[in-house]
């Protein structure tokens, strides 16, 4: 059974969410995403089981898991960033069914007692090679458990036999109800010419799914193809 915990998200665009921690009581996060903790909380990092740690890696999630449990006797505070300018989701799971599916990169924090696993797509091939890379984590129990989605977050409840296609990486976290493919998006013209990708996810209801606005892949690319190019030193050397 996760732990029961308390939480306050700040800000609006670059937003944090601090989580409150009665004695004894931890949350589990990926390794690198605390920005601040009270006296009383101790870090407890590990693999989650080697070969979880390892499938993680594999897929270019974090090896660790880091544990933060409070360890005096009096509420205790730890916080965790959102790792760019969007929204911060709050999943409970207990309210969900116990299970929910999101991107790799999505996953912030959980409570102590939540499973977070990797979960591999119904195809491997389609799941390394499709758009930003559609690699699944699986956030299972009966607790509170966040995601970060960037931009603006939509919330589609899709009916049954509803389907919704979206670019890979605009996909956040959806039910387990929700059967889901991934879609070369087709045509010459639309591949090489489109600008969304070679791939979709197809979406089938029933159930919840959040979308994001901006995916981090796609920000990335607008602020590279703003860069000024890099100066050489050759060609900044004077002689």
């Amino acid at each position: 059974m996760a732990d029961i915990i308390d939480y306050k998200i700040y800000g609006d665009d670059l937003q944090l969410i601090e989580i409150e921690l009665d004695p004894k009581e931890g949350v589990r996060a990926e390794a690198g995403t605390m920005t601040y903790m009270e006296g009383d909380i101790q870090m407890q990092t590990s693999t989650g089981g080697l070969f979880q740690g390892f499938k993680r890696m594999l897929t270019g999630a974090g090896f660790f898991i880091t544990t933060f449990v409070n360890a005096g006797n009096r509420k205790a505070r730890v916080a965790f960033a959102a790792p760019y300018p969007g929204k911060v989701i709050p999943l409970d799971l207990g309210q969900l069914g116990g299970k929910f599916l999101c991107q790799k990169d999505s996953f912030l924090c959980a409570a102590n007692g939540i499973d977070i696993e990797v979960a591999f797509t119904k195809r491997l091939g389609a799941g390394f090679f499709g758009g930003e890379g559609f690699i699944l984590q699986k956030l299972q129990g009966d607790g509170l458990a966040f995601v970060h989605a960037g931009g603006t977050i939509v919330e589609k409840n899709l009916g049954v036999g509803e389907v919704l296609r979206a670019d890979t990486g605009c996909l956040v976290a959806f039910a387990p109800t929700v059967d889901y493919d991934i879609q070369f998006v087709g045509g010459f013209k639309n591949a090489l010419f489109g600008g969304e990708g070679l791939f979709l996810v197809k979406l089938t209801g029933p159930g919840k799914v959040y979308l994001q606005s901006l995916p981090l892949s796609k920000l990335a690319e607008r602020i590279m193809a703003a860069s000024p190019p890099p100066v050489s030193s050759s060609s900044s050397s004077f002689t």
